[in-house]
């Protein structure tokens, strides 16, 4: 879908009403005063949000409850649940401009990228899981003669889902349409700094049929909604994305309550791998840019660390400084925009420190390294490459979740890999060669749960994404993403 500037600009110009909870059928005030949201393109308030209070949270969970219990959803044959998810996914396209505005204006991420990432790729998810979900069977055991043996999926109950700032809509739906697919009901925790387009999205879910309390949406901070979601008796299952310390306390509250199984998507450092015999450096070096830069660095899979082949570093590091110059930062509601703000002030102090840490360590500042376009009152930050960067600098070990760019040189094959394995994380990764050979060895090398080779970024809903070590378990996106919201049931019959 194409979106103009003058369209861009008039839903832009609209007021946002305040964003309520949706619990059952009713939106209503959190318990709690509600919340500024800040628009990170000027820093101005955008609208209020409601806080929802731990008592608001239980009320939700228990609409979730009754709705899986009673089956209005869990119960619906799967044409059913499918013909629902369609519509939503229609829904979605029809209203792609407003959604993808109204989104830019909370997170910043730049529009002509936030199209196609956020609508365009929730409606596509909630159609791929609408398309899948009648075609998903249970199995026949090969038991003893007598006995009929059969294996069951079933949906799990209420699932709790919590989602970040940086593509709610996108990462909202690789969470709620399997879950939603397989029969579950949902409740559904944004980022209190990106809230307002999954607010629009759980209302147009109803629009397309979703009975009411299948899908409910507490909104405010992680500190208070989130802690009540994930210390519910009465969630089965916690789906999360976000970072590594929030992920370890969600694991401690389901310990101290009921056990419910969590899986996480806890980001990475995300080494790119570039040997000298790459089959187009400089393609390389403007996919390398991109990598980092686009949306502000605020991408869980982001090529954060670039490792390059010691005899081509220095003309490929230059080739990389040159493609990121000519990449334009400004204003996200801008179709000419490459680089958008950063989602929030700390956000964007705190990649500032990263900066100012990572030249004390000993790096050397090649480009950027300050806040930009401050006369605007938002938060933006050049985009900014370090080199030098050592395997034991924190720059090297910790995620930014920003536009800095650390760069290391290796001498050989075994270098790479050993840097590349070097962290805690493992979620993605990219391998730029000719060699054929290496390219498998660096796949099967490389702890990561995604390895792009002479690419990086773009995996669509047929494979799985999903990281190892630090950056999590489970994995969204794919028919594998099923497995987080269904049960298997055996049934033992003597004929």
């Amino acid at each position: 879908m194409t979106l103009d500037q003058a369209t861009i600009d008039r839903l832009a110009a609209a007021p946002v009403a305040p964003g309520r909870l949706l619990i059952g059928a009713d939106r209503v005030e959190g318990q709690n005063a509600p919340l500024e949201v800040l628009s990170p393109i000027d820093g101005q308030v955008l609208t209020t949000l409601a806080s929802a209070s731990a008592a608001d949270v239980n009320r939700a969970v228990a609409a979730a409850r009754a709705a899986f219990d009673d089956g209005r959803w869990s119960r619906q044959p799967p044409a059913a649940r499918k013909a629902v998810l369609t519509r939503l996914a229609d829904l979605i396209d029809r209203h792609a401009p407003e959604l993808a505005v109204l989104g830019v204006r909370d997170n910043g991420t730049e529009i002509a990228m936030a199209l196609k990432a956020e609508p365009g790729s929730a409606a596509g998810t909630f159609r791929y899981y609408a398309e899948a979900l009648d075609k998903v069977y249970g199995q026949i055991a090969p038991t003893p003669e007598g006995v009929l043996g059969l294996i069951h999926r079933e949906p799990v109950g209420v699932v709790a889902a919590i989602v970040p700032w940086n593509f709610p809509l996108m990462i909202g739906a690789w969470k709620l349409a399997p879950a939603l697919a397989a029969g579950n009901s949902v409740v559904l925790k944004p980022a209190e700094t990106a809230s307002l387009s999954l607010l629009r999205l759980a209302e147009l879910a109803l629009e397309a049929g979703l009975p009411p309390g299948v899908l409910n949406v507490v909104t405010g901070p992680g500190r208070v909604t989130g802690e009540a979601l994930a210390l519910s008796m009465d969630v089965d299952v916690l789906v999360f994305t976000g970072s590594g310390p929030t992920g370890r306390r969600l694991l401690e509250y389901a310990a101290r309550s009921n056990l419910k199984r969590v899986y996480l998507e806890l980001g990475g450092k995300s080494p790119n791998i570039v040997f000298a015999d790459a089959p187009d450096l400089a393609q390389a070096a403007k996919v390398a840019a991109t990598a980092i830069f686009r949306n502000a660095g605020q991408v869980c899979v982001a090529g954060s660390r670039l490792l390059v082949e010691a005899s081509v570093h220095d003309d490929f590091v230059a080739a990389v400084a040159e493609a990121t110059a000519a990449m334009r930062l400004g204003n996200p509601l801008d179709l000419t925009t490459q680089i958008g703000a950063v989602n929030s002030l700390p956000q964007l102090q705190g990649n500032l420190r990263f900066v100012a840490e990572a030249q004390a360590e000993g790096a050397t500042l090649a480009l950027g390294g300050a806040r930009a376009l401050e006369g605007t009152g938002g938060y933006y930050m050049q985009p900014t490459i370090l080199t030098g960067v050592q395997p034991d600098h924190r720059l090297a070990q910790a995620e930014v979740f920003g536009p800095v760019l650390a760069v290391t040189p290796f001498a050989d094959e075994a270098e790479a890999l050993r840097l590349a394995n070097g962290t805690d994380f493992g979620l993605a990764a990219g391998v730029w060669t000719s060699n054929l050979s290496r390219a498998h060895r660096m796949v099967r090398g490389i702890r990561a749960g995604v390895v792009h080779v002479n690419t990086y970024g773009g995996a669509d809903n047929t494979v799985p994404l999903g990281g190892v070590k630090q950056s999590g378990n489970g994995h969204d996106k794919s028919l594998h993403a099923l497995d987080k919201y269904t049960d298997l049931k055996t049934a033992w019959i003597q004929l």
